[in-house]
């Protein structure tokens, strides 16, 4: 039964398709590059065939399809949605959130983004909970609520399938799947921008006051959300305004257009008690970030709409071909212009969504990778540009065919299948890198509040520059160690950032500094030169682009004067050695302090290294494969080798951690230079050597008496 109920569908779809090919329905909108609004069935987007069963059979096809794409887009979107850490912008989410209304609305007037989302993710929190798969589930569904939304753009304009195919380019995107894994309010902007768009098409075939109050709810809703959401309202008003010109002839055109401005004047309304805010928050806040050349910006732009944030060297000439087709006016086998003689407007309706907003943003100068988010709403229009480029395709026809050439009738379809199919596995291919590639994963705040929780001797205290990040640490954090967010505030007091960091070191034994977007709050990078001068440093770990840095202060520190001098390959002198201690206990700090002086103007950068050897030579290791070793620039990085000034001395702070399994015995700690460039060649000193002996180290620590 089921194998006869299956055949017959299949019959019944090759009859439906014939049937297209032979032209038996001319008006039917899968060939049609647009809908007219004459009759209910094409106001509404139908694809019926009246009469027959070939029209349920299609419809159920079309049904089963775009419930297949919406439950990708979830399974693509809740996959893993709560694995990876809150990195610094969703900490400062969380925080919100917890806020009452008032105060919610207080601080976003003081950043960059309106209260629309963090108000709602308030009301999420207290029905949800504040785990990261729960925060972030609400950008989850709106992220699916847009693929929604792009079917129905693309099917009211187009036809089902194009809907189809535009909602499968959005849900299979990694840039909208990775926003919609965040817990800000990006995916938010997409959904809202989405939801006005379809509720323009509606509005324009049928002015109601329903489809005007939709319109309205839509772009309100985007203006609370997103700054860049009028972007978006500029493509509403240039499609519609085309529309107007164009369609002069058509009933109720100025009941349409009046609707319209209504809808739009009461958007604006309902923004109003924020419009002055607004006004001051873009019109004051800094550009920060190097922008592209224009045509190297183009090219990321189309790859991130067309393929998504993973996207490595996709050829993009097809996107291009589907683009071009999107665009096409052609003449159908039976005569007239697809989607009536008069020029499609609507056609203009997603090219305007894609190619105004990215015009502007292009035009004020905004492209930073950072800042591509707020091309969300161009990602739709483009995806539903994309499908009706595939659906034009594979909907050409020859104006005769001979019947001898039958195959000839097959090729648009095929080239259209074959666009598609190539768009479909260019796009999957990207989803496997957003889970497992490094370069796509989050900033790791909860590994490095474990690593400080497991770890940190209790007289330990923790730097987070810049203080910003306090929001997402404490968030991860739940230990007792004090936190100093430095500098304070907005940064800009230098002498007082110093003084602070001072009076740290002065205090605790250990250090353990975070270091992300200091330049922005912290452009003299005052608090980690004061570390670097002040401290001595361990190492340092990233996580993502969030950098934690281990310094030991000088806490307790007696210096021994060491002999050891040497002259690095005619061009940097190693002048003298201090060291805290020559007897030491596993477990505890080895403090060196160096200072070199450059001979002449260095030009290649160089690391300097420090390593504990055995009596044989070999590096000390403990129970793990990590020799006991130090590789860093000098003083941290502050000063790399080709800043040096000719004939000035330069001090150098290095800490080594002596394991706590390192066997009891005699080592030997070197010192030496090797340029930070493949094949990072060492340093040699006159005689040969590439590296300086400062002294032995005993392990364990003997008090003098007994040794």
């Amino acid at each position: 039964m089921v194998q006869s109920s299956l055949g017959r569908d299949i019959s019944r779809l090759l009859v439906w398709m014939r049937s297209i090919k032979r032209g038996a329905n001319r008006t039917h909108p899968l060939k049609a590059g647009m809908m007219t609004v004459k009759g209910r069935d094409e106001m509404h987007g139908s694809d019926s065939i009246d009469g027959s069963d070939v029209s349920r059979s299609y419809k159920s096809f079309v049904w089963v399809a775009i419930l297949a794409v919406l439950l990708i887009a979830f399974f693509l979107r809740v996959h893993e949605l709560g694995d990876q850490s809150l990195w610094h912008d969703e900490g400062n989410s969380v925080v919100q959130a917890a806020r009452s209304f008032p105060d919610i609305a207080a601080n976003a007037a003081r950043d960059i983004h309106p209260p629309a989302y963090y108000w709602l993710l308030a009301i999420w929190r207290v029905l949800t909970g504040e785990s990261e798969f729960a925060l972030r589930a609400l950008s989850m569904f709106a992220s699916v609520m847009t693929v929604a939304f792009a079917y129905g753009i693309g099917a009211r304009l187009y036809g089902r399938w194009a809907g189809v195919l535009a909602a499968g380019f959005v849900a299979l995107n990694t840039f909208s799947i990775y926003y919609a894994q965040e817990a800000r309010m990006y995916a938010l902007l997409a959904m809202a921008s989405a939801g006005a768009v379809w509720s323009l098409i509606l509005l324009m075939r049928r002015p109601t006051r329903t489809h005007a109050v939709m319109l309205a709810g839509f772009n309100a809703l985007g203006l609370w959300t997103q700054y860049a959401f009028p972007f978006v309202m500029v493509g509403q008003g240039i499609a519609a305004l085309v529309w107007w010109i164009t369609e002069i002839k058509q009933p109720n055109r100025i009941k349409r257009i009046g609707w319209y401005v209504a809808a739009n004047v009461g958007a604006i309304v309902l923004f109003l008690p924020w419009l002055p805010t607004a006004w001051e928050r873009v019109t004051t806040w800094p550009n920060t970030g190097d922008p592209l050349p224009m045509a190297e910006s183009i090219n990321v732009i189309l790859n991130w709409f067309a393929f998504g944030i993973t996207a490595r060297d996709q050829s993009i000439s097809v996107v291009i071909l589907l683009l071009l087709f999107g665009l096409m006016v052609w003449q159908s086998p039976r005569g007239g212009r697809i989607g009536g003689k008069r020029f499609p407007a609507w056609m203009l309706v997603p090219i305007a969504l894609a190619v105004v907003p990215t015009g502007i943003f292009l035009a004020a100068g905004l492209f930073r990778e950072a800042n591509l988010k707020f091309l969300l709403p161009a990602q739709i229009g483009f995806a539903v540009w994309m499908a009706r480029g595939v659906w034009v395709l594979a909907t050409l026809s020859p104006r005769s065919t001979p019947a001898r050439n039958a195959l000839l009738k097959w090729i648009a379809p095929l080239a259209g299948a074959a666009a598609a199919l190539w768009m479909i596995v260019n796009l999957w291919a990207g989803v496997p890198l957003l889970y497992d590639d490094p370069a796509y994963q989050r900033d790791d705040y909860r590994a490095i509040a474990a690593r400080i929780a497991a770890e940190a001797p209790p007289n330990s205290a923790i730097i987070l520059n810049a203080p910003n990040q306090e929001e997402v640490f404490r968030y991860y954090y739940r230990g007792d160690l004090p936190i100093y967010p430095l500098p304070v505030g907005l940064g800009g007091d230098d002498a007082a950032a110093r003084e602070a960091v001072e009076s740290v070191i002065a205090e605790y034994e250990r250090v353990y500094a975070v270091f992300w977007g200091e330049t922005e709050r912290d452009p003299n990078r005052v608090v980690e030169t004061s570390l670097d001068t002040l401290g001595y440093e361990i190492d340092n770990t990233w996580y993502g682009d969030v950098r934690l840095t281990r310094y030991a202060a000088g806490y307790e520190y007696q210096a021994f004067q060491r002999g050891c001098s040497g002259t690095f390959g005619e061009i940097i002198d190693l002048t003298s050695c201090l060291l805290n201690w020559e007897w030491i206990s596993q477990g505890e700090i080895l403090r060196v302090s160096l200072n070199w002086r450059a001979r002449t103007r260095i030009t290649t950068r160089y690391k300097v290294f420090l390593q504990l050897l055995n009596p044989d030579g070999t590096l000390a290791l403990g129970n793990t494969p990590n020799p006991v070793q130090r590789d860093s620039e000098p003083r941290g990085g502050s000063f790399p080798t080709n800043t040096l000034q000719a004939d000035r001395s330069y001090g150098d702070n290095h800490a080594l951690i002596i394991p706590p399994e390192l066997p009891d015995g005699t080592y030997t700690l070197i010192v030496g230079l090797y340029s930070t460039e493949p094949p990072y060649e060492r340093l040699t000193l006159p005689n040969g050597d590439t590296y300086v002996t400062i002294a032995e180290i005993h392990v364990p620590y003997v008090p003098p008496m007994d040794r």
